[in-house]
């Protein structure tokens, strides 16, 4: 039987290991949970905000995306101010302070879209001072976010009319009411379409056919032989014309009609010269007022003279405006012919000869 020390030591050592087991455990505890640091200043801060939105002690504060302490308590502040309704009061390690300026603003946040977990985010300011122990920082304006939250129901709201009048539409269509309607349910559409089809099916094995003109351009070959021999014809005329075969292509290749034509146009060109310069009867018309002169004074005469021909001066003026001179000539005329008359119609009474003896 074992002595009574031996007891001692034994029951002694089970709860020293007990002791040592338990403490395992809670360190295990809190390093897997990272909600406490071992030989870490906690430094206190406060923040007022409208709404707790879901936040609870214990949530974790983080600097922008950083970890950096937790949630002390979430009540409600006794102020009638809408905007500091909620007073959060978190702690934060003392070695982050610093990096938290005092403009910086702490805003309640999710880490998921279903928001079942919050934390505070505080967005690091520009400041250089550095919030205090105990300090407030500012909350995030909610006021905005409201507004817009407000405007996305009544957006929902819209979107449900929307969708109510799209379920109409879709219910109209597809009891074929209206074009759209006919086109998705009435049958007549599709067969003819299958009719259509049908159609061209058939044009198509026509067309491939050698029947009628399209279906002979497009699967005989004559069509392609003509062209191809026109093309050689072509290609003969160019090649002809390349060597300088018949009058095309002399005019292409001798240089002689070039010459020729290089000949005349500087004969025209020594020709106009002359004729600027006045040189010859053509030069004088051209640039001498001489010609000009007279034909003036020349056209001046033939006026006067037309003027006093008008004016019934001389012969032939008299002719032109006096009746009388004209009846006298009309008269003459008259008795000269009649006298001719009477010459053809009894000449010996004109040529009779007397012959007188002394």
């Amino acid at each position: 039987m074992p002595s009574k020390n031996k007891v001692s030591l034994a029951q002694l050592k089970v709860g020293i290991l007990g002791i040592v087991a338990l403490a395992c455990v809670a360190l295990i505890i809190f390093l897997l949970t990272g909600n406490m640091k071992w030989f870490q200043t906690q430094i206190p801060l406060h923040v007022y905000t409208s709404d707790a939105a879901g936040l609870t002690p214990g949530s974790p504060v983080r600097i922008n995306g950083i970890q950096a302490g937790s949630v002390d308590s979430v009540e409600l502040s006794g102020e009638t101010n809408p905007q500091r309704v909620i007073k959060v009061d978190f702690n934060v390690d003392g070695d982050m302070l610093k990096q938290i300026p005092a403009d910086s603003i702490a805003s309640i946040s999710s880490d998921n879209l279903l928001g079942s977990t919050k934390f505070l985010q505080i967005t690091k300011g520009t400041s250089h001072d550095i919030v205090q122990s105990g300090g407030t920082l500012k909350a995030e304006n909610t006021q905005q976010f409201d507004q817009l939250v407000a405007q996305g129901f009544n957006v929902l709201d819209s979107a449900q009319v929307i969708l109510g009048k799209i379920t109409n539409i879709v219910g109209q269509v597809e009891s074929g009411n209206g074009t759209i309607g006919k086109l998705l349910v009435d049958q007549s559409l599709y067969n003819s379409l299958a009719a259509t089809v049908n159609q061209v099916q058939l044009l198509a094995t026509t067309l491939n056919s050698k029947t009628g003109t399209v279906g002979h351009l497009i699967n005989d070959n004559a069509l392609y032989n003509q062209i191809q021999t026109v093309v050689d014809r072509l290609d003969k005329t160019m090649a002809g014309l390349q060597q300088g075969q018949g009058t095309a292509g002399l005019l292409l290749k001798d240089p002689k009609v070039y010459n020729d034509l290089d000949k005349s146009i500087t004969q025209l060109n020594t020709l106009l010269g002359n004729l600027n310069a006045g040189k010859g009867t053509a030069g004088q018309l051209l640039v001498s007022n001489k010609l000009g002169n007279e034909v003036s004074n020349t056209l001046g005469k033939m006026d006067l003279t037309l003027d006093k021909v008008n004016s019934g001066q001389g012969t032939i003026g008299q002719l032109l405006v006096n009746p009388a001179l004209y009846d006298s000539i009309n008269g003459t005329t008259v008795e000269l012919h009649g006298l001719l008359k009477d010459f053809r119609a009894n000449p010996k009474k004109f040529l009779s000869i007397k012959l007188h003896i002394f």
